[in-house]
């Protein structure tokens, strides 16, 4: 094995990585680890294939806030044969040890880059006002930009959430549940359950809130899971990537709601709709949204009739899930200041050109 060899399969897996890179950080931690304490064998993965999930954890904290959700399976995939085996890690361990952290230093220079391209597409939405806003545009940053282009689909859930919670707030829509009077004694036969999990009793059988979105969170590498979910009956789901028939039937089959409404692009649409066919599933859909209509639904937010209501609320949420889903660059230089890694020179092999 050489070192270019491992620097190759190190290049192809940060560049699969979507902007976090957890996989190329768990390298970096590994190969710090190796460097600092020095009571590891790298060509030994078993030495170190949990323990690198928690070196990368404690660094993906610390800078994205957040850590893998991926399954177990998935997290190894990074030292297989077709990614970085333990015969790679050992040479890209010895030349980080002869360098003083230089691989790490590169592959935290590569966070750096995805980190400077998010806070000008953040950047962007900060510094735009209802009558500037561009959603297509914002979209195109993502798009258009390799090191962006793995993580849109974590900022189209973003765009849909913000746009949906605006407009469901600002209708300040009520949702009731109500228990027929001829179950009353039902009820009190079981009040502290129906207090605690319906939030009626028996002399109070009904019970108003305000309608409500909500959204999940992370998902897994393959973001089959939910994505939103109202407390007046949805579950949606946001779907950027390609979808094929597989994927429609994981979609469907991962959610147990009965109304679920599917977010994707428009060229999506008519194949999506022809596969839930297939698959028996159509009645369980209460509606297909398209990003056309989305972004005809924000320019109504932010220039249309009720622009001064939704205008501004839809652009603070919008910037507030951003910062919420992506790190902030101070915290990450504070990092790799602290690390050292800025005394490094990344020349030669290890630089940031190659």
């Amino acid at each position: 094995m050489s070192i270019e060899e491992a620097k190759n399969a190190l290049d192809s897996i940060i560049k699969k990585g979507r902007v976090h890179l957890y996989k190329p950080i768990q390298i970096a931690e590994t190969l710090h680890h190796y460097r600092t304490e020095s009571d590891i064998d790298l060509n030994d993965l078993e030495q170190y294939r949990n323990h690198s999930k928690r070196w990368r954890d404690d660094v993906s904290q610390l800078l994205v806030g957040r850590t893998s959700t991926s399954s177990a399976r998935y997290q190894d995939d990074v030292f297989n044969e077709n990614a970085m085996p333990p015969s790679l890690l050992a040479e890209l361990g010895n030349i980080n040890n002869s360098t003083q952290g230089i691989v790490e230093a590169y592959i935290y220079s590569h966070f750096e880059e995805r980190q400077k391209q998010l806070a000008e597409a953040i950047s962007f939405v900060r510094d735009s006002t209802a009558n500037t806003f561009d959603l297509t545009q914002f979209l195109g940053r993502f798009r258009s930009q390799a090191g962006l282009k793995r993580s849109i689909d974590k900022v189209y859930e973003a765009v849909v959430y913000a746009l949906f919670n605006t407009i469901v707030h600002e209708l300040e829509a009520k949702i009731t549940l109500t228990v027929d009077e001829r179950k009353t004694e039902l009820v009190r036969e079981f009040e502290e359950f129906t207090r605690l999990v319906l939030g009626i009793d028996s002399t109070s059988l009904s019970f108003t809130t305000q309608a409500m979105l909500y959204r999940v969170g992370v998902t897994n590498a393959a973001d089959r899971g939910l994505d939103m979910w109202a407390n007046f009956g949805p579950a949606i789901q946001v779907k950027h990537l390609t979808l094929d028939i597989q994927l429609a039937e994981d979609i469907v089959g991962s959610i147990s709601a009965d109304r679920i409404i599917i977010v994707c692009k428009d060229c999506e649409k008519q194949a999506l709709t022809s596969v839930l066919k297939q698959i028996g599933w159509g009645k369980r859909i209460q509606g297909i949204i398209v990003e056309s209509e989305l972004v005809e639904w924000y320019r109504r937010a932010l220039v249309g009739s009720y622009a001064d209501e939704l205008g501004d609320s839809l652009l603070k949420k919008l910037l507030y899930e951003l910062e919420a889903e992506f790190p902030s660059y101070q915290t990450f230089f504070n990092f790799y200041q602290g690390r050292g890694y800025d005394k490094l020179k990344l020349n030669g092999l290890w630089s940031d050109e190659c």
